[in-house]
This record gives C-alpha cells, structure tokens and sequence, in this order.
C-alpha cells in the first residue's frame, strides 16, 4: 500500500467524526422545533454520540490489537452505515438517540482504527506529520460540511444530512475493502480478555507520558467542541444568522483549522513536537480570554464570534497531532488500547463541555464566551504541565 493510498484512507476515515457532528449542526434549532424540545433535550444528539463514540473506542482497539486493523476498520464502518440509516428514519427523539448511540459506535471504530494504523507505520515524529498532513486534507469536512448541512436542511429537511452520513460510509467501506492492507502484524490473542484488558489500560494509565499529552489533546478537542455544540444556536437564535449562512460561519473558523494544521507541520520540523504544543496552547488561552473579555465590554456581534472561533481552531489545528501522536508514542505492542483510552479521553471532555453548553445556555453571549475562556485557560495549564513533567524526567 502506497504512503498515497494510505493517506487518503487514514484521511477518509478520521473525516467519518467532524462529517458526523458538523453536517447537522444548522439542523439542530430545527430540530428542536420538529420534536418540539428544549435546545438541551437536542444537545443529546451530540452527547449520545459522545459517550458511543468515547465508550465503544475502550473495546474497540484493543479488537484491533487481536484480530487486526482491518477486519475491524471494515466492521465498524458497517455499523456506522446502519446507524446512519437508521437516523435518517427516526420517527421520534428517543429513536434519533438510540440510532446516534449506534452511530457514534461504528464511527470511534473507523477512528481508533485508524489512529493504530499510523502508529504501526510511523514514530512518534513522523506521525505527527502524518496525522496533520491528514488533518489538512479533513479540514475540507468541517469547512463544507455546515455549508452542505444548511442547504440540505432548507432544501430536504433534517434527514437529508443522515443519508449523506451513509452514503459516505458506504463509499469508504468500498476504498477500504479494495485498498486496505493489514498493518498489525504482532496481533496479541489475549488483547480482548478481561485480565488482559485491564492490564492493559492500568500499563497505559500509569504512564505520566500518556497523560502528558492526552490531557492537552483532550481539552483542545473540548474547546472545539464547545463551538461545534452551542455556536448555531447563538449565531440563529441569539444574534440573528440566517441558517442558510450558518454554514459559512463555521467554515470560517474552519479556516482557523486549516492554517492550524498547515502550522503545525512547519513547527514540528523546527522546534520539535512539546515546543510546537506550547505553542498552539498558547493560542488557545488567547483565544478564550479575549471572547469573554469581549462579551464582558458588550461587544455581541456574530463577528466577534466568528473571530474567537477562528483562533481557538487555530490552536487545536496545533495542538492535536502534537497530542495524538505523543500520547500513542509509547506503546508499539497496545496500540490499539493506548488510541482507544486517548479517544475515550478526548471524548469525555467534548461531553463534559457540550453538556453544559446546553444546559447554560440563557439566550445570551456569556455562557458561550465564558466557557471558552474557562476550556482554553485549562488547555494552556495541562501543556505547562508537560513541560514541567518533561523537566523532571530530564533532570
């Protein structure tokens, strides 16, 4: 398999995520209207798919481990498309839920997969140039999916963007089974037993090296996520953007992502992976403080929006590789369970900002403004963190 093919297939596969929660986005406010709900009885279609997507990666990858990354990348795309259809028929919430849990399943399988096959094939290094090598060619996900999303909601209605989900699992299911090559070649038989399993994540969460960097990812993703969860309804329902436009709001700040990314792969070969963290950290608390600062003085206006959007994704365009490579760095032989825990980690903070995006949210500014500012100011503590883990490990 050429470094090409694998690059489109890592790429399609970590797109199944941002194509899953940034399609719908402009649906959500309708949504709420359709089953006649609470903006927060809706954010549990991002919740659900949270704790599907950060629970099922704790079997998922260490499935990888034992019988291969293959067989399982092929597995988890079929539940993926099956959830997909099963969202798009949902006549009723609690039946949207369910098929969102399913959903997310299939989809954290396809990722957790994915992140296992890159540190098959790559160091630490490496995979960090990899992964935002991947991570720019994505951004084209969340820089077109809101636009497509709000056009599919006027046009079709909510269901539309389901379909889409399937459709495009469908097509990755067919790259897979015709281009995949098997990259676990030291599969472990005891990897889905439980005494294994637990000695398995305990030999990864002792580790300091993987906190170090799995705690920055996480709360960078969070921050992301914060955005992902609560800007349509602040943008449509609070400051007045048409949902036709919503969508090439939230490509701005994909934008911001995108120059992240292209940042990042420069950064790394100059001053090493902990310093480019440093870095994007530091833009992300930049980013946070200066939204609720601006909120604070008055300024609601969708740009100010648009603006602190722009800059935390920058941060996280930084932030991530760094922190995904890093963090699956030191474990060749439980690949698959140190991306599964990172996953799990990451996904917990995205459902512990989301959730309380939609539950905080009053109708204004703030509690977005203010929650960004409290998840970036968390992202710059835990990277200083591992600077000073790094000090006392060197020492």
């Amino acid at each position: 398999m050429s470094a090409t093919t694998l690059l489109w297939l890592i790429t399609g596969a970590l797109m199944l995520q941002p194509l899953s929660t940034d399609l719908y986005l402009a649906s959500l406010p309708h949504l709420a209207i359709y089953f006649e709900v609470t903006p927060a009885a809706i954010q549990q279609t991002l919740s659900l798919f949270v704790i599907g997507f950060g629970t099922a990666q704790l079997i998922s990858g260490p499935l990888s481990d034992r019988f291969g990354r293959r067989p399982v990348m092929l597995a988890g795309l079929a539940v993926y498309v099956a959830g997909s259809l099963a969202c798009a028929a949902a006549p009723v919430l609690p039946a949207l839920l369910s098929a969102r849990f399913v959903q997310a399943i299939g989809c954290c399988t396809a990722v957790v997969v994915a992140r296992a096959i890159i540190r098959d094939a790559f160091d630490m290094a490496e995979g960090a140039r990899f992964i935002a090598r991947a991570y720019s060619l994505l951004s084209i996900t969340p820089l077109l999916g809101p636009i497509a999303g709000g056009y599919l909601q006027i046009a079709f209605g909510w269901r539309a963007a389901f379909f889409a989900h399937a459709l495009f699992g469908v097509a990755l299911a067919a790259a897979s089974l015709r281009w995949l090559e098997e990259s676990n070649h030291e599969r472990n038989p005891e990897a889905t037993r439980i005494a294994e399993l637990r000695r398995s994540y305990a030999g990864v969460a002792c580790t300091p090296a993987f906190w170090a960097y799995t705690l920055p990812g996480s709360l960078s993703f969070a921050s992301i996520f914060v955005f992902i969860s609560g800007s349509s309804f602040v943008l449509i329902r609070v400051l007045g953007v048409p949902t036709e436009y919503y969508g090439y709001c939230f490509a701005f700040g994909v934008l911001g992502y995108l120059a992240g990314t292209l940042i990042c792969r420069r950064l790394l070969a100059r001053i090493g992976i902990e310093r480019t963290l440093g870095v994007g950290t530091s833009i992300s608390l930049g980013a946070g403080m200066a939204f609720a600062g601006l909120a604070i003085v008055g300024a609601h206006h969708w740009t100010v929006v648009l603006g602190s959007q722009f800059l935390t994704m920058l941060g996280h365009g930084i932030n991530f590789p760094c922190a995904q490579s890093g963090a699956v760095a030191p474990f060749p032989r439980q690949a698959g369970a140190a991306a599964g825990l990172l996953g799990f980690s990451i996904m917990m903070a995205a459902l512990l900002a989301g959730t309380w995006v939609g539950f905080s949210h009053d109708g204004t500014l703030y509690p977005l403004a203010f929650t960004s500012a409290a998840v970036g100011a968390s992202v710059f503590a835990s990277a200083r963190a591992l600077a000073r883990y790094r000090a006392v490990a060197s020492a």
